[in-house]
């Protein structure tokens, strides 16, 4: 059983002014590689969470996040978001900020966490001003590392970066806890349990916390498992009754839509299978951080070499971990702390969309960074060379992390580099090809769309934007054949089912049309401009009766829908029902009181119900709002003619 490791306290010529100039350059350096990113603009998962979250317009509301989203189930996560929508809306700027002071909050927190646990070794193993200096170093070079870029510029993975926090606060809490007595230890021992519940309500790979927590005081405090419970017990308990909440919110985040969770649509035994080569990606990443990619896409390509070469190299060092537990447990924590911080994602439980992905290396970096500057100190002779060598090693992660910043600047930018370093990536020129063809690049975009197919070629998404751009060219039979190919492999997507109908329409083919409408309703009867198009559809081919009932729908799901008020309207009026058309015409002006057409439209409708005064008044109003308006001229003449008397002749 190892001996236990009492905490000491910082002895006082560890001054107050030293550890202030450590804090400075930290954060000062941190917002240096990220002050490039506040100009940022927010990318793909952004959009859903923020400017198309309504939850986070209030602070209130921001506690129940949708579903289907990066906040759903993160309540804590979700709430920040509130905040940065009080101070700039949806304008970035803010949020780019908050995620890198949350960032500098952690490194600050790691540079405490670490600081005082080198405090805890025994007495004069190091002299407090080396232990101060390792612990800026770890905290610094983790803070500039290129590899954090993701987790600080994707707004979204705030998620991570804001439960890295809550995580080193709970350790750094529990540490000081222990080292008090009284009140202040109860205290600290509140703050440590306050910090883990928000870091429960950030992200669910806070789940370790406890379990990293109890393994820290059987290393560094208590010296057994025994030990440690017997002397915090309560305390440990209370932070793993936080994982009561977190299986509260997991369980009603339904799989964040479904793309994540053992009903995520992937096997876990494969998603399993793959994380092994992940983590060794991660490691070589860690201390090689070329080439870096914001998104790996969801089919990891089949390579047995690599996927046995991440195998032995987890395999190694889980077992190197076991061993240094029981041996050397200071460096057997930092395996465990490695391991602890990627097994809730790169574990059992599937994310659909992400079999790989950096941000996820966040906390788990912290081991490796602090491993590699304890292994650079007892390498190096001296104090000045290692400071050196810390300097350069700094240097070079904050030049690295400037340029990488600068991939997270725009959609474009990021989808760019993304194809550019994994061009195997389906997903990736997909999204590329949206942003081309939003910029007027038709012919880059269907190449995009074309390079997806070529790498999935049962991808309906890019199928489906394939078929939208080509009938945008007016190649329409091309087209229908790219949206029949993605409803054979989505048949239940109502969006494929209604630009199909819309291309068979441009080719003429009413029938086949309508009967894609009806297969959109069928699976989405909300949808307004679909009714909208069948009441078309069936007016064009005289079924008058049903084309006024599908425009009813189209007006009664959108009140202010205003063309579809005007051909109801029309069609009203053909079945002879003027009064209802009237009115439907006059709240179709309600909504657009500049459409001379639809005055024109309505004044012949009051002229024919024998109303010749308003009926003027409409025709005058058309004319008014265009003055060459032939058939409202001519209709007007006619009612004057009407009005004039007979002896006026």
């Amino acid at each position: 059983m190892n001996a236990p490791l009492l905490p000491q306290p910082a002895p006082a010529r560890d001054s107050r002014r030293t550890l202030s100039l450590c804090a400075a350059v930290i954060v000062g350096a941190t917002l240096a590689v990220y002050a490039r990113g506040l100009g940022g603009l927010f990318l793909y998962d952004d959009v859903g969470s923020i400017p198309g979250n309504p939850s986070i317009r209030s602070l209130s509301g921001a506690l129940s996040p949708p579903g289907g989203l990066t906040v759903t189930g993160r309540p804590v996560l979700n709430f920040s978001f509130a905040l940065n929508y009080a101070v700039s809306g949806t304008r970035p700027w803010s949020y780019h900020a908050l995620n890198v002071a949350i960032h500098a909050a952690a490194a600050l927190a790691l540079f405490a966490v670490v600081r005082r646990t080198l405090a805890n070794a025994p007495a004069g193993c190091r002299p407090e001003p080396e232990r101060t200096g390792l612990a800026f170093a770890a905290a610094l070079l983790w803070a500039l590392h290129p590899l954090q870029t993701e987790s600080v510029e994707y707004v979204v993975q705030r998620a991570e970066s804001l439960m890295g926090l809550f995580y080193l606060l709970t350790l750094y809490a529990f540490v000081r806890s222990a080292a008090s007595a009284g009140p202040a230890a109860a205290a600290w021992a509140g703050a440590s349990v306050g910090a883990c519940l928000l870091g429960m309500g950030t992200k669910e790979a806070m789940a370790t916390a406890p379990l990293a927590v109890l393994l820290y005081d059987r290393t560094f405090i208590g010296g057994s498992f025994r030990e440690a419970w017997r002397r915090r017990g309560s305390l440990h308990l209370s932070l793993a009754a936080c994982w009561l909440p977190l299986a509260f919110l997991v369980a009603g985040s339904g799989g964040r839509g479904g793309t994540a969770g053992f009903g995520s649509g992937m096997d876990w035994w494969s998603y399993l299978m793959a994380q092994p080569r992940a983590v060794a990606l991660y490691l070589r990443l860690a201390l090689w951080p070329h080439p870096l990619v914001g998104d790996y896409g969801r089919i990891l390509g089949r390579d047995p070499a690599a996927d046995a070469a991440g195998a032995a190299v987890v395999l190694c060092l889980a077992a190197a971990t076991f061993v240094l537990l029981r041996r050397r447990p200071a460096a057997g924590f930092l395996g465990a702390w490695f391991f602890l911080a990627l097994a809730p994602s790169s574990s059992v439980i599937p994310v659909s969309t992400e079999i790989i992905a950096e941000h996820r290396v966040y906390l788990a970096l912290a081991a490796v960074v602090t491993a590699a500057v304890l292994c650079l100190r007892a390498a190096l002779s001296g104090p000045r060379l290692f400071a050196a060598a810390v300097a350069a090693l700094a240097l070079a992660c904050g030049a690295l992390t400037i340029r990488r910043v600068g991939a997270y600047g725009s959609p474009f930018a990021f989808w760019s580099d993304v194809v550019l370093k994994n061009p195997a990536n389906a997903g990736a020129w997909n999204n590329l090809g949206n942003l081309l063809e939003a910029r007027g690049d038709q012919a880059g975009a269907m190449a995009s769309y074309r390079r997806a197919l070529g790498l999935v070629p049962a991808y309906a998404d890019a199928h489906y934007n394939l078929g939208r751009a080509l009938a945008a060219a007016g190649r329409l039979d091309e087209a229908v054949a790219n949206y029949e190919d993605a409803l054979r492999f989505r048949p239940q997507d109502p969006s494929i089912h209604f630009s199909l109908s819309n291309a068979l329409a441009a080719e003429g083919r009413a029938p086949a049309a309508a009967a894609e409408l009806r297969a959109a309703l069928r699976l989405d009867p909300a949808r307004a401009d679909a009714w909208y198009n069948l009441g078309a559809a069936l007016a064009g081919a005289g079924d008058l009766a049903a084309a006024a009932d599908a425009y009813a729908s189209a007006v009664r799901l959108r009140p202010d829908f205003a063309d579809a008020r005007v051909n109801y309207g029309a069609v009203l009026a053909q079945l002879g029902r003027t009064a209802e058309a009237v009115r439907e015409l006059n709240e179709a002006l309600r909504l657009e009181p500049a459409a001379a057409d639809v005055h024109n439209n309505l004044g012949s409708l009051l002229a024919g119900s024998g109303r010749l005064s308003e009926a003027r008044a409409q025709f005058e109003e058309a004319l008014r709002l265009k003055p060459d308006y032939g058939d409202a001229r001519e209709n007007l003449e006619r009612l004057r003619a009407l009005e004039q008397p007979e002896g006026g002749r």
